[in-house]
């Protein structure tokens, strides 16, 4: 795809972003809800698109998290709610090793950067520069039998979080993949963002994110992974099962049944452009759905 001037990163800053970052911090712009952490990461060629980055004043000050409240500065707001010590992961169901999981295990792996397009359902988007590793390594440990179709996640369930003291949802938060889009080489838990680790708002310590797909899918301060032979319910199929699908993929030509999703609006720009199918991820994930009628399994 050819890029336009204003879609790439300007070279200065996309070389110092991490200290841009710090600067931030030091000069309190960005809160104390993020503290600088930095990662020890590499930078994966296949993964470093010479895209425009969002600023991280808005990346780390416009989010949806429900646990932390309904607006978007909640999360931000409430960060300091969310106890991230001693965190742990739990993966079990269909696979031959069941493993429980820390931060320090999840973080021995090899951690790298990853600049993705994040689409929202509500029609708002970024392009951030992520640290983790892919999915697949993590599920390839515990071995996953010909039993699992497909993964749960299920987020943080704590009743000192705000947003869970409402029956917004059916708390702790859920999502699902099919295996083949879990171990799809662009599927990643994260750890990090903007070189550094995971601020609160923003999903700490680990969370999923999937390119392709609107970023409710990419479930947040996840502790339990199970391998499972039935398609599992997320939490805004159960909610709106008329609105959200399991799939969710991005796609402009299906509209959501109270707005359109053929356009989105970029963080920190006044001006709306075109949503890519598959949020620009068409040529690697498209396979996935071969045969599939996508206004059907939305």
């Amino acid at each position: 795809m050819k890029l336009t001037e204003n879609q790439v990163t300007d070279q200065n800053l996309y070389l110092n972003r991490r200290q841009f970052v710090k600067s931030l911090t030091a000069a309190g712009l960005l809160g104390t809800p993020f503290i600088a952490n930095a990662l020890d990461f590499s930078k994966n060629p296949d993964y470093q698109p010479r895209l425009k980055l969002t600023d991280p004043e808005h990346a780390l000050h416009y989010n949806n998290f429900y646990e932390l409240g309904t607006s978007k500065e909640d999360p931000f707001r409430n960060a300091d709610k969310l106890n991230t010590d001693n965190w742990k992961v739990v993966i079990e169901g269909e696979c031959s090793k069941p493993t429980t999981f820390d931060m320090d295990d999840l973080l021995k792996l090899e951690q790298e950067e990853r600049i993705y397009r994040f689409r929202c359902v509500e029609g708002w988007s970024m392009v951030v520069p992520w640290i983790g590793f892919p999915l697949a390594k993590l599920l390839k440990q515990v071995q996953p039998t010909s039993k699992a179709k497909f993964v749960e996640f299920v987020s943080i369930e704590d009743s000192n979080l705000p947003g869970q003291r409402f029956r917004i949802l059916d708390w702790p938060y859920r999502e699902g993949l099919r295996m083949d889009e879990a171990m799809h080489p662009l599927t990643l838990m994260a750890t990090g963002i903007y070189g550094e680790a995971l601020p609160n708002q923003n999903g700490a310590p680990i969370r999923l994110v999937v390119p392709w797909k609107y970023g409710f899918k990419s479930s947040k301060s996840i502790v339990k992974i199970r391998l499972v032979e039935k398609q599992p319910f997320s939490s805004w199929m159960v909610a709106t099962p008329s609105e959200y699908g399991f799939y969710s993929n991005v796609n402009p030509n299906v509209s959501h049944p109270r707005w359109s999703q053929a356009k989105e609006r970029p963080l920190g720009s006044f001006f709306k452009q075109k949503t890519l199918m598959f949020n620009g991820y068409e040529n690697e994930v498209a396979g996935l759905y071969k045969g599939m009628d996508l206004k059907k399994y939305f």
